[in-house]
Formats: C-alpha cells, sequence, structure tokens
C-alpha cells in the first residue's frame, strides 16, 4: 500500500514561501553541487551535492502521485499540464478550471471537489505501490488533522524568512502533534533532508 507523504522545501522558521508567494533563497541547493541531474519531465537541469543527489533519485523515484491544493495548482499555473516529477496530479478545490481543462486535454490531473478524503484516496489509486506526495501547507495540515499521513518529508534550508505567507502546516485543530525521530536524516550543502515517521495515536497511548 502506498505511503501518504507530506513534502516541502522549508525555511528554518518554517516557511515555505514569502508573502508574495515567492520563494527567496529557500531553492538555492538545487544549484549548488556538481552532480548534474534532470527532473522526469526533462524540464529543469538542477546540480547537487553527491549526499542530496543520492537522496533526490531515491525520493524522485519513489513517487506516484501529487496532491495539491488549488492555490498552488494556480500559483504554478498547472505546471502546463504536466509537472516536474512527471507523474498524475489530484488537484483540490471547490471548482474544476474548465477552462484549463479544455486547454489540456492530455493532462494526468484530477480534480476533486468532494474533500481531503477523497483526494487521498483518488491519489492512492493512482499511485500503485508508490508514494502519494501532499503538496502544499494548507494540504499537507488537513492531511495530519484527518490523521492521512504516514510521513513528513522536510528539506530544511538554514535561512530564517522571518515573516512568510505559507507555512509548512499552520494552525493545527486540537493538541499538537507529535512526529517520531527521523528515519531519515541527510546532510547536503545549505540543506538537510529529513524524514519523520507521523505516531498515529490510539485511545490511551501518547
Amino acid at each position: 500500500m502506498s505511503k501518504v507523504i507530506a513534502q516541502a522545501i522549508m525555511s528554518l522558521d518554517g516557511y515555505i514561501a514569502k508573502q508574495d508567494n515567492s520563494i527567496g533563497r529557500l531553492f538555492d541547493w538545487l544549484q549548488n553541487g556538481d552532480v548534474e541531474l534532470s527532473d522526469p519531465a526533462g524540464k529543469m537541469t538542477i546540480h547537487l551535492t553527491a549526499q542530496s543527489a543520492e537522496h533526490w533519485r531515491g525520493w524522485v523515484s519513489s513517487v506516484g502521485a501529487l496532491i495539491c491544493g488549488r492555490t498552488l495548482f494556480d500559483v504554478a499555473d498547472g505546471w502546463n499540464g504536466q509537472h516536474n516529477f512527471d507523474v498524475p496530479i489530484v488537484v483540490v478545490t471547490h471548482q474544476i478550471p474548465t477552462d484549463w481543462v479544455d486547454a489540456h486535454p492530455d493532462a494526468p490531473f484530477t480534480f476533486v471537489t468532494e474533500g481531503v478524503e477523497a483526494a487521498v484516496a483518488r491519489a492512492k489509486e493512482l499511485a500503485g505501490d508508490r508514494a502519494v506526495i501532499v503538496s502544499g501547507g494548507t494540504i499537507a495540515r488537513q492531511c495530519l488533522d484527518l490523521g492521512l499521513l504516514d510521513e513528513v518529508a522536510v528539506d530544511l534550508v538554514p535561512v530564517v524568512m522571518g515573516e512568510g505567507n505559507r507555512p509548512f502546516f499552520g494552525k493545527i485543530s486540537g493538541e499538537d502533534i507529535l512526529l517520531g525521530n527521523p528515519t531519515v536524516c541527510v546532510q547536503g550543502d545549505r540543506v538537510t533532508h529529513l524524514v519523520f515517521p507521523v505516531r498515529q495515536s490510539s485511545p490511551g497511548i501518547s
């Protein structure tokens, strides 16, 4: 069964974008190494350190589908119909962008209006035995609140934004959610790759 993983490139103070939705220095590490790689869609060439490159190859090969919210979809302009990971995309939205769908009839995008749980179920179908990646803070927070996440993956960048528009998770409902110790900790150059298991609580167990 596929894992559901929330993933983000995040500043030290917890932001994934600035007030104007720009990313500042968050993506600098994608071009600060000697190992040249291309994304699966062939849209972008990156240059990583050996440590980050090994982690990135394994990460990308594990992805079977991606979930995002309408805000990220609009900011990225739907990745022009093909995400860089070249996998099916499930978009959580209140209204299907019919004009965009008509203009991209062959794009592997599914628009779900029934909520996050329905989106996760659809993404699992599309991913098969590979991972479902949740991208974007609002949807990640909803998945965390609903107990739908198996892991949280963070590419932690040592930069302090001071104030941003989008924190990774933002305000959660209920009590603090304690994650497990990292199962992955890879030190790159100006980035640390971390993966935390989500500890699913049962009655009487903390």
